[in-house]
C-alpha cells in the first residue's frame, strides 16, 4: 500500500522526461510558427514590391481598377493557405500535448488500479463491500475519462471539418469575384 523510494523516483523521472519532451514540442511549434510568419512576410513584401511596380506602369483608371481587382483572388487564397498552415501547426502541437496527457492519465489510472488491487488483497476480512465499491468507482472514473476523450476527439474533428468548410467557401468566393470589364 505504500510507495517505495524507487517508485517515487521513477515517477518523478518520468514526469520530468515528459515535461522536457512537451517543452521541446512547444518550442518546435513556435519554430514552425516563426518559419511560417517569416516566409509569409517575405512573400508579402515581394508581392507588394511587384504590385507597386505594376501600379507605376498603369496608364488609366480602368487598368488600375482591373489590377486592384486581380489581387483579390490570390490574396484570399494565400490567406486561406496561411490559415491552414497555422491551424496545422496548432493542431499538431496540440495533438502532441494530448498524446502526452493521455499517456500520463493512462499510466496514472493503471497505477491507481494496481494500488486498489493491492489494497484489496491486504484488506481485512469483512471489507469486501468497500473494496467492491472502490473498484466500481475506479471503473466508473475510467469509463468517464474515456468518454470525455471520445467527446473531445469528436469536437476536434467537427472543428477541423468546419475550418475546412470555411476555408473552402472563402477560396471559392474569391474565385467567383472577377474583375469587371467595362
Amino acid at each position: 500500500m505504500t510507495l517505495t523510494v524507487e517508485q517515487i523516483l521513477a515517477s518523478h523521472k518520468a514526469n520530468i522526461e515528459t515535461l522536457f519532451g512537451l517543452t521541446s514540442k512547444a518550442f518546435e511549434g513556435v519554430e514552425k510558427l516563426v518559419e511560417l510568419n517569416v516566409s509569409a512576410s517575405r512573400a508579402a513584401l515581394s508581392e507588394v514590391a511587384n504590385h507597386a511596380q505594376a501600379v507605376l506602369g498603369v496608364k488609366d483608371a480602368q487598368e488600375l481598377l482591373a489590377l486592384q481587382a486581380s489581387l483579390f483572388q490570390p490574396l484570399a487564397e494565400k490567406t486561406a493557405a496561411y490559415s491552414r498552415h497555422l491551424y496545422d501547426i496548432a493542431s499538431g502541437t496540440g495533438a502532441e500535448f494530448g498524446k502526452a496527457f493521455e499517456t500520463q492519465a493512462s499510466d496514472a489510472q493503471k497505477a491507481f488500479a494496481t494500488l486498489v488491487d493491492s489494497a484489496a488483497k491486504n484488506a481485512p476480512a469483512g471489507s469486501e463491500t468497500a473494496v467492491a465499491v472502490m473498484k466500481s468507482a475506479v471503473s466508473a472514473a475510467t469509463n468517464a475519462f474515456e468518454s470525455v476523450q471520445k467527446a473531445v476527439k469528436q469536437a476536434s474533428d467537427v472543428a477541423e471539418a468546419n475550418f475546412n468548410a470555411v476555408a473552402s467557401t472563402a477560396a471559392n468566393a474569391a474565385k467567383t469575384v472577377a474583375p469587371r470589364k467595362r
